[in-house]
């Protein structure tokens, strides 16, 4: 299986800043270390063109990223302090998915070490979020006529409302996203699935949604890829997460929807998406087992 990961690219942040950056280096180590990746699965994506990131953003976002114009106020709704590093670490993510999905397309399943920035919509960004990666990667995979039909599974806590928006109007990709009813973004947009869940929802209620809503899905909508948002931050220890998933919840969360994927032969790009927890192991132990799961269903 191939995986993509820019953790080189990890920019610098204040101390204290809750994004917790260094989790992409750590995913990256333990994943070779146990045995789940072998360096030779590991690839470093190319960085998104300005083509590419054009394909969901305006010109003028793009441009004003890229040139360090961004206001005070888009800054703080980004989360992040401009840099050059932050530029260079969205394009590269971004980057990570188009390749995770090429790949995909080509061997079954693969993996971005990275990916997830679903609050960025056209003209900003927004919680962490810089270029919207599954929006992009999914234009571009149908520019290159590599895929029509295109499902976005959202399985992070919060509602990816920058995908839902992007979308909104193309019938050629799906959004389901499951998430916090009541947690961050607090103006939900409209994905062509919702389904939100009420805090402190557990391990069976989640998976119980979970399963209703993909079989509804699939029943309405036959893809050529899925692009899967796996998350941490269900988990009951996320400081921003507002559910009260275990570990085990998340693995089977994570069975479950690969498992559709290799019944349905369906390519499947994976992206780890968000993850808060006080302890940064437990979100590097979450995003490990959703990459075992992925590795297991690879063809040889």
């Amino acid at each position: 299986m191939k995986a993509y990961y820019c953790d080189q690219f990890v920019l610098p942040l204040p101390e204290g800043h809750r994004f917790p950056m260094q989790k992409y280096a750590m995913v990256r180590e333990q994943a070779v270390a146990t045995g789940i990746l072998r360096n030779e699965d590991l690839d470093v994506p190319d960085a998104a063109t300005d083509e590419q990131l054009l394909y969901v953003h305006t010109e003028d976002y793009v441009r004003r990223v890229v040139g360090g114009q961004l206001t005070d106020k888009e800054i703080r709704r980004l989360g992040f302090p401009w840099s050059p590093a932050l530029v260079q670490r969205s394009r590269r993510s971004v980057g990570g998915t188009i390749s995770a999905c090429r790949s995909a397309l080509k061997r079954g399943v693969s993996v971005n070490l990275a990916g997830g920035t679903h609050h960025a919509f056209p003209e900003f960004g927004a919680g962490f979020c810089v270029f919207n990666d599954a929006a992009a990667a999914a234009r571009t995979i149908q520019r290159e006529s590599l895929a029509e039909k295109i499902l976005i599974v959202d399985c992070d806590v919060h509602q990816g409302d920058g995908t839902a928006y992007i979308f909104s109007d193309d019938t050629s990709v799906f959004t389901f996203s499951i998430h916090g009813k009541r947690n961050f973004p607090f103006h939900k947009q409209a994905s062509d699935l919702d389904i939100e869940l009420d805090d402190g929802a557990d391990d069976a209620a989640y998976q119980n949604a979970l399963e209703m809503g993909l079989q509804a899905v699939f029943g309405a909508f036959v893809p050529d890829l899925m692009i899967c948002l796996a998350g941490a931050d269900p988990y009951i220890g996320d400081r921003l997460g507002r559910l009260s998933l275990t570990k085990a919840g998340l693995l089977a969360r994570d069975h479950y929807v690969l498992g559709m994927c290799r019944d349905r032969r369906l390519p499947v790009a994976v992206v780890m998406a968000g993850g808060y927890a006080r302890d940064i192991q437990d979100i590097v132990d979450i995003h490990l087992q959703t990459i075992a799961v992925a590795a297991a269903i690879s063809p040889p």
